[in-house]
């Protein structure tokens, strides 16, 4: 069938992957056995993949918004879900997909019956893994799969080296405030253990300084792991924000500009009127939403490092949990907004058409919703 949740899945095709989607597809055809003789572009991606399953190893993974018709699927209320398409065919993604959400009813059937991967299988595991997270960004990806002890390959992970250091560097600067609270101002050591606090929250790895901090919150092992998890992915949101504010201001302006090539009917043309001024303020309000949720943290930080009162941060490490999923359900969308717009807008790319047009702004609108609207109440024009 045709996968219209992503418009046109040969739109992807090129695309790398973004915070709402994992294009192993693409990750196989620039390292894996995709060339004429069979060989390996890169041995580290069949040494160390996120699926020990060839079809799944290839597939392409999205963070997608239930429509109406497709909540009943679930036993649970939810949004969001994660939605797994296997092409029919590699070569012409315009013939559609196979698709299954993770942990809809009958999951486990499913998989096996389509894809021969039983319910005890490690991949079925991952593919939880990966439920669990607001969005595919490649970071809190990355570091959600260490959690339960998988390590894939860095070809799999869009990270590069420069915005590793670039975020190393924002969470030392975070991370110094609460050294210099343990060690006393002014301690010449304070640089020093900022860093070695950084690289073990950053690596998951276990140190005296985050089990003092566990130990003065007073929370259980468990509690605090998963709080320490959802801090990271704050200081990595707070981080993107702050990187992203430029590019979103741009993108929202394209959005107001861009024409499609083609002739446009009166229909397309007052869609595409109404579209531009509701995404754009969609655009704005989210960011602003993700603002005032970055501040819960910055508040409760605030009061344990400058007037050393823990209780506001460990209540926020309880509440962060939740937060967390919104944070990363609104922060994923404009990520996906602005890395879609730069591939398929960017430098020598050719124009859209209308129909091109309409399916990515229904797209983008989709994934800006609130929790509380479907995408069915989108008007949507045949393509």
């Amino acid at each position: 069938m045709t996968d219209r949740a992503v418009r046109n899945l040969d739109h992807l095709r090129g695309s790398a992957s973004t915070a709402r989607v994992l294009n192993l597809l693409k990750v196989w055809e620039e390292n894996g056995d995709s060339r004429a003789d069979g060989a390996l572009r890169n041995p580290d991606w069949a040494a160390r993949p996120i699926f020990r399953t060839s079809v799944l190893n290839r597939s392409l993974i999205i963070k997608h918004r239930l429509r109406r018709n497709e909540t009943d699927l679930f036993t649970g209320r939810r949004h969001v879900a994660t939605k797994v398409i296997i092409p029919i065919d590699d070569e012409d993604l315009k013939t559609g997909g196979r698709y299954v959400f993770v942990n809809q009813i009958g999951f486990e059937r499913m998989m096996m019956e389509s894809f021969g991967v039983p319910a005890t299988h490690a991949d079925i595991v991952t593919l939880r893994q990966i439920d669990r997270l607001p969005s595919l960004d490649p970071f809190l990806l990355r570091e959600q799969l260490r959690r339960c002890g998988l390590e894939p390959a860095p070809c799999y992970f869009s990270i590069s080296e420069s915005d590793l250091q670039r975020m190393t560097t924002f969470v030392r600067g975070e991370i110094e405030p609460l050294v210099s609270l343990s060690l006393g101002a002014g301690n010449s050591e304070a640089a020093d253990s900022a860093a070695r606090m950084t690289a073990k929250i950053l690596s998951n790895t276990p140190g005296d300084q985050l089990e003092a901090l566990r130990e003065t919150l007073r929370l259980a092992p468990e509690q605090y792991q998963e709080g320490v998890f959802c801090w990271k992915g704050f200081l990595y949101y707070k981080w993107t924000l702050s990187t992203l504010l430029g590019e979103v201001a741009a993108v929202a302006e394209a959005v107001r500009t861009i024409k499609p090539v083609g002739k446009v009917d009166r229909q397309a043309r007052e869609y595409l009127d109404r579209s531009r001024a509701v995404l754009r303020g969609r655009i704005i309000r989210t960011c602003d939403e993700v603002s005032r949720t970055l501040s819960v943290y910055d508040d409760a930080y605030a009061r344990l490092t400058r007037e050393g009162k823990p209780i506001a941060f460990r209540d926020f490490l309880l509440d962060a949990p939740s937060m967390f999923a919104r944070l990363g359900d609104q922060l994923g969308a404009v990520q996906h907004i602005v890395s879609y717009w730069r591939f398929r807008f960017g430098a020598g790319a050719h124009p859209a058409g209308v129909a091109e047009l309409l399916d990515i702004f229904m797209d983008f609108e989709t994934g800006l919703l609130g929790r509380g609207e479907s995408p069915d109440d989108i008007i949507v024009l045949a393509a």
